[in-house]
């Protein structure tokens, strides 16, 4: 049996979801990442917003993050229950259906907008609305399927959180909120590139033309350690601004020193070795960027603690 009719048989198999399942169409890790990120833009903004509002707003933008992954998940249901990774989400394993996901997806866009815009402001809710878009429309049902640099422009709707927790605090943007979001931005492609080395067999299975499999491995060796580079300088631009400190800057440069070290060795290996060790570099810097892009932005709300104690900041 072919895995598009098994997806066939599995969603016309009457089963009633539970609130479970309805949790994971939102993608909660993606969201966690999400509303750390969206936190730390609104805590290191020169304003301070009521902690009420404050805990509004990142509920708002949380949604709004579960929105998009709604609509991805409806959008990408035929290719989900061809892959391995995502075989088991809640569309392609028959939990939820289709139609549910998408009334989900757009009621929680119109919600999250709407309530960002009334708790904060229009600037916040339009930025937010712009990224639910962008996700669900232009990367999810553009993007991905068109063009190997579908990752590396996609990435922006991942980049926008911490300028949109910025943008409630402040109501305007500015120099740190865009570094925040390159910061994000140019990590986003080796981060994903370094799991598609190892799950390239899943995105050829589901015709999806990830650099793997349109340029090979080798290719996208090189091309994590390109955008690996051009990171630095972000990285290193956002700990120099007001956002940054001392602390920031050490954590920069440690992180960074490691990131493009990492990012040589996945260059340098060879593809029989990567095999018969089944990656575990690329495994290994994958699992490192992770770590990598959470310890930068706990930085910088380290940074705006210290400060705030007269300890911390330039």
């Amino acid at each position: 049996m072919s895995d598009t009719s098994a997806y066939q048989r599995a969603t016309a198999t009457p089963y009633e979801p539970g609130f479970g399942d309805y949790v994971q169409l939102l993608k909660p890790r993606v969201m966690s990442l999400v509303v750390f990120t969206a936190l730390v833009g609104l805590l290191v903004a020169p304003v301070s917003l009521h902690p009420v509002v404050a805990f509004t707003a990142i509920l708002f933008i949380a949604l709004g993050a579960g929105a998009s992954g709604a609509l991805n998940m409806w959008w990408d249901a035929d290719i989900d229950a061809v892959m391995k990774r995502t075989a088991k989400r809640p569309i392609p394993a028959g939990k939820v259906q289709a139609g549910e996901a998408l009334a989900v997806g757009l009621g929680l866009s119109g919600i999250s907008v709407v309530m960002l815009g009334l708790a904060t402001n229009l600037l916040a809710a339009g930025l937010l609305a712009f990224t639910i878009f962008f996700y669900a429309v232009v990367y999810s049902m553009w993007l991905k399927r068109s063009t190997p640099q579908n990752i590396v422009i996609g990435g922006a709707a991942g980049a926008f959180p911490p300028m949109i927790g910025w943008v409630c605090a402040t109501g305007s943007v500015s120099v740190e909120a865009f570094l925040m979001f390159a910061l994000i931005f140019m990590w986003t492609p080796p981060h994903f590139w370094a799991l598609a080395l190892f799950m390239k067999e899943d995105y050829h299975a589901a015709g999806v033309p990830m650099l793997t499999v349109t340029h090979g491995r080798k290719a996208t060796r090189a091309h994590i350690l390109a955008y690996t580079i051009l990171l630095v300088p972000v990285a290193l631009g956002a700990a120099a601004t007001q956002i940054g400190g001392p602390l920031t800057l050490a954590v920069a440069v440690v992180l960074n020193a490691g990131f493009v070290l990492g990012a040589v060795r996945l260059w340098r290996r060879d593809e029989v070795v990567a095999q018969a060790d089944n990656y575990a570099a690329e495994k290994a810097f994958f699992r490192f960027s992770l770590l990598y892009l959470f310890l930068h932005f706990a930085a910088f709300l380290a940074e705006a603690a210290l400060k705030s104690a007269g300890l911390g900041g330039w």
